[in-house]
Formats: structure tokens, sequence, C-alpha cells
């Protein structure tokens, strides 16, 4: 969904129109990528607007900054807080969060310190990211012929602005070649991630996602899901997939903040299952959307609420 260019963005402590918000074509994270983000939701519940896993979510940004040798003087707890003032400002029940730390202006050359670190916050409305039917009817991947990074390479934990040019490319290749998303391989050949989201296989009612070290972001979607199919009564296992495990699957499916929990109909044109969404899938599916539409209780203290009418600030 494009940018409406309306609203208020978040810099550096003071809240400016969309279009000043503006850098300098010289800052460091032009040219060299030096930046770490997050991406978060905020979803219109029936308490009223909250986000999830907010402080799961900036605690990632203050991981990936840490490992990027990029100090910021905010503490976590407020910056939590400037994200829900962001989307006050905004006026807004239901939108995508965008925080982002970056090196700024001062000079250029690969040695980033002497540059400032800065910290945006943008907040937008946004649609289905797979496509308005993909949470029920799937989508279909390919295997891209693009790997991720090795893990002594980039930091494939981290979230940062240069590992997603390994993404921009799956992701290009995918589409050109006329599926909606690409899945990577790790450097050993194992199955790693799309994208921008993480994978999961069913075979037998036993569920499998690939490890932290085959070069996939420790995903907070993905925490949810183990602990809600868990909770759920499944067998989770992470482990290495073969490619070949992803072609005789019952199952598979996408997770992530943007993805949410989106089914794979198939992959390089062969049918996974029904080729559509299969019943483990639609059961973790109820499950997270019964949290966040009050269904169930947040028993896991997932929900921020944004809004002082709503019911506190739990978390």
């Amino acid at each position: 969904m494009s940018f409406s260019g309306n609203g208020k963005i978040w810099m550096n402590g003071t809240l400016v129109d969309w279009k000043d918000a503006t850098i300098h074509v010289a800052s460091h994270v032009v040219h060299y990528g030096s930046g770490v983000f997050e991406g978060a939701r905020c979803y219109d519940t029936p308490k009223g607007a909250a986000c999830f896993r907010l402080g799961a979510h900036i605690r990632r940004l203050f991981d990936s900054s840490r490992t990027y040798r990029m100090t910021y003087p905010m503490t976590p707890a407020q910056v939590e807080e400037a994200v829900l003032e962001t989307i006050r400002a905004n006026q807004l029940k239901d939108c995508y969060i965008r925080p982002l730390m970056y090196r700024g202006y001062d000079s250029l050359g690969v040695n980033p310190a002497t540059c400032p670190v800065d910290l945006a916050i943008l907040v937008w409305e946004m649609g289905r990211y797979l496509g308005d039917d993909a949470l029920e009817n799937g989508v279909d991947a390919r295997v891209s012929s693009w790997t991720r990074m090795a893990p002594n390479t980039f930091p494939a934990t981290s979230k940062s602005c240069a590992n997603y040019a390994n993404s921009a490319l799956i992701k290009m290749e995918a589409l050109a070649d006329g599926y909606a998303e690409g899945i990577a391989l790790d450097v050993h050949g194992l199955v790693s991630e799309a994208s921008g989201a993480n994978l999961f296989r069913v075979r037998d009612n036993i569920i499998f996602t690939p490890p932290i070290d085959s070069s996939v972001l420790q995903g907070i979607t993905r925490d949810c899901v183990i602990t809600l199919a868990r909770h759920l009564g499944y067998d989770v296992r992470e482990e290495g997939m073969p490619r070949e495990s992803l072609y005789t699957a019952d199952e598979l499916f996408f997770v992530g903040t943007a993805a949410e929990i989106t089914p794979i109909r198939s992959v390089d044109r062969l049918t996974i299952g029904a080729g559509k969404r299969g019943p483990v899938t639609a059961a973790i599916q109820r499950a997270f959307f019964d949290v966040i539409n009050g269904e169930l209780p947040d028993t896991w203290g997932w929900l921020t609420y944004v809004y002082a009418s709503a019911t506190a600030g739990k978390r």
C-alpha cells in the first residue's frame, strides 16, 4: 500500500509533518546501509488500539543497535512510549510501525563512528502484505537462487538495513518469475527463510521450523507461533530442513509481522497438501487472531494498549 503522505513522523523527539521528515543525501545510512529497524503492528481490538509484542520488538531494535555499535540516548521503555505517542498523533487504530535507528550526517567512510545515531518512528495504514485472500488461499513460492548470508558475514539475527539488500534480491526474483515470495537456503543448502518472513512446515501433525543457525531472523511472530502451537498441543521442532522437505510437506506457511500467518499453496510449481490452507495452519491462525480480537485472554501479555481509555497499559 502506497503512503498517503499525510500525518506525523517522530524524529529525534520531535513530531514533524510527513513531507518534512527528511535526511541529507550524504547521511551515512544512504551510502552504507548503516541502520537497524523494526516492523511491528498495531491492531484495532475490541478493547481499543493495541500494539502487538511492542516490548519484544523494541528490545530487538536495541539488540540490533548494540551489535552495530550504535548508541541512542533513550531507554527501550522511552522508545516504546514514543511509538505510542506517534500512533496517537496520527489518530490511528490499526497500523504498521517502523522504528528506524540510523547513522546520520557528518562524514563518509566505511567507519561510521563520527556520524550521529538518529531515530525515527513512522506509522501508516497497511493492508495484507501478500494479498487480501492470502490468509485463506495461500501463495505460490519458489526456492530462490539467492542464498542467505553466512552467520560470519552479516549477523542474521540483527534486523539491519544492510541485510535487506539480500531480501530485496530474493523478493524481486520471485516476483519477476510469477511467484509471490522466494524461499532462501542457507550456506549449507538447508532451508532458511523467505525475503521477510520465517517458514514453518507441517508433516504428520508435527511442526518444523529452521533453527536460528540457519541464518534466520529470530522472528517475534515466529516465537508467537511456537508458543501458540505448543499451547494447542502440537509438537514443534526447530531443526535443519533440506530443500526437498518443502515438497513433501503436508502444509507450509510463512509467519511475520507483515505476513502474519500465510499458507503456502505451492513451491516451485509443486502443490503443497490440498493447495490451500491446511487444518494445522488454520488452527494456529485462529489462535493468533483470537488473541488480537479478544476471543482469548492475553495470557502472555502481548498487547500494549495505545489510548488512555483502553484497559490499561497492560503489557
